[in-house]
């Protein structure tokens, strides 16, 4: 079967009887092993009982076409269900796990950590079709999860978080759960239990700052700020940030700005078409968006990309002088703005 995105918690906390195999893959790791442990707690509390709990790996059964068997066969001690957990899961092992699922050997729950899986794989495929099996995927955090998972970090330890700082944490985390609730807990430990965290402090402890200085550098180009722009890219090279990085920062938020003045050029709502953004602008860069939105044209865009594809082309190359090329881009895309709003 193939669980929903609404029934996941449901299903972790109490997979049921019937359910032997459960496969947890995905692209966000963190995700993936954190979903993995809820769902082989519903069955074994301490999953370092090694009388009750088996680690294996897809090598494992690969050597040892029985081993799944004998280890889903195995009777414990102590009584209970035991769980035997594969990591690295590919569709190398769909056969051999759906002839297990045949045969019905033992009532051990069978989880198996993958990586992500196309809709063409036959793990996949076999987990979601099998009615004794089922599949749980793991992408990256949507904004109500994170707010979700912002929220019971803090409460648990009576700290309360402005509306502002959820606001950027949102933006700034979700790429990987794992991560992300490193991140949280380490802001949770900035603050100190029954404090109250603001702004400030999320942008002082979870705020990476050069990405936080990447985007601040996008807005100066974005603004024709020259002054600007040269003292964020001495930020950026003084953090070491790679100046191909510091391109494609720039270059996505103006695809961003594309985005949205050809959505308004069909839909007339430049407000709307800029809150339908994934991820959404950060709320202080809000107003300036939307002036920058007033300033540019889609061919003065298209300018300012060929501009920049041009200088990450550039950069690559051996003995360029990088920051030199990648300077003089950001000028150059700076300049496009400010020679319009001239005329």
């Amino acid at each position: 079967m193939k669980v929903g995105v609404n029934r996941v918690r449901e299903f972790l906390d109490d997979p049921g009887p019937e359910v032997r195999a459960i496969l947890v893959y995905g692209p966000d790791a963190g995700l993936v092993n954190e979903r993995a442990d809820a769902v082989a707690k519903s069955a074994v509390v301490d999953l370092k009982d090694p009388f009750l709990v088996s680690e294996l790996t897809e090598r494992d059964l690969r050597a040892d076409q029985a081993r799944l068997a004998d280890e889903a066969a195995a009777l414990t001690l102590t009584g209970g269900r035991r769980v035997i957990r594969v990591r690295d899961a590919t569709d190398a092992l769909a056969t051999h796990i759906e002839n297990f699922l045949a045969r019905g050997i033992g009532d051990a729950l069978i989880v198996l950590r993958a990586s992500d899986l196309g809709p063409r794989s036959k793990l996949r495929q076999l987990f979601e079709k099998s009615s004794n099996a089922a599949a749980v995927a793991c992408y990256a955090d949507d904004m109500r999860a994170l707010d979700r998972m912002i929220h019971d970090t803090f409460s648990a330890q009576n700290i309360s978080v402005a509306s502002d700082a959820v606001a950027f944490l949102i933006t700034s985390l979700g790429a990987d759960r794992a991560v992300s609730r490193a991140e949280l807990e380490k802001l949770a430990i900035y603050a100190g239990d029954n404090a109250e965290i603001v702004l400030d402090d999320a942008i002082a402890c979870i705020g990476d700052s050069s990405a936080f200085n990447l985007d601040g550098l996008a807005f100066a180009v974005g603004d024709g700020d020259q002054a600007a722009v040269d003292r964020a890219y001495a930020r950026c090279q003084d953090e070491g940030t790679a100046a191909v990085a510091v391109i494609r920062v720039v270059q996505r938020h103006l695809t961003r700005l594309q985005l949205v003045l050809e959505e308004t050029a069909k839909s007339g709502d430049a407000l709307q078409a800029m809150q339908a953004l994934r991820p959404p602008v950060f709320f202080k860069f809000k107003e300036r968006f939307q002036r920058q939105l007033r300033c540019w044209r889609a061919h003065n865009v298209a300018q300012a990309l060929t501009v920049l594809l041009d200088a990450e082309y550039a950069v690559k190359q051996t003995g360029a002088p990088v920051e030199a090329v990648c300077g003089h881009a950001l000028a150059r895309v700076a300049g496009l703005i400010k020679s319009r709003t001239s005329n």
